[in-house]
């Protein structure tokens, strides 16, 4: 997916310029620019503080171009759920088309080395999770921990936190948290 067109696109949407986006989120216009050229690739944090200064959810952002006809539940095919993660980590949403959703369920697929970023996130609600396969260091405030299949996770939001594959295969993480952030 090329992020910087889509971003470029939706905030022109918006009527807003590269100067009114960036000083509403705290950065620098060149940083939207670099990220709507694609000379950045910002994680899922610094693009869902991006996002946030338009505003758009991250589900809305990835999901602009699906077609109308997608399910809405309560059953959902694999090709249904869409990914939006960055070109590194992928979440496939569940429900994303579901009106009023009151949680974010998410099937995360985590290549080797791969992470959430140097900057811990952190937003309003509770998250938990369970590792379905691979290695994953959890970082919640200070505490640190690497988890394996079948272990989990169940923390509030505000906390910060991030996660970082440590093992040598893909990790899968099946994850929820409210309310949702995508």
């Amino acid at each position: 997916m090329d992020i910087g067109s889509r971003l470029h696109s939706v905030r022109t949407s918006k009527g807003l310029s590269q100067r009114e986006l960036a000083k509403r989120v705290g950065v620098t216009n060149s940083t939207i620019s670099l990220i709507e050229q694609n000379k950045v690739s910002p994680s899922v944090g610094s693009l869902k503080k991006v996002l946030d200064g338009i505003p758009i959810s991250l589900a809305d952002f990835f999901t602009l171009d699906l077609a109308g006809d997608a399910s809405d539940g309560p059953y959902y095919a694999a090709e249904e759920l869409p990914d939006v993660g960055n070109n590194e980590i992928h979440y496939f949403l569940v429900g994303n088309r579901r009106g009023n959703r009151q949680m974010c369920i998410l099937r995360e697929v985590m290549p080797p080395g791969s992470d959430t970023g140097e900057t811990s996130l952190s937003h309003d609600g509770e998250e938990g999770g369970v590792i379905v396969q691979g290695q994953v260091e959890v970082t919640v405030g200070d505490r640190v921990k690497v988890l394996g299949p079948g272990e989990a996770y169940y923390f509030e939001s505000r906390t910060p936190h991030r996660f970082r594959n440590v093992g040598s295969d893909d990790a899968i993480i099946v994850s929820a948290n409210t309310p949702p952030t995508f």
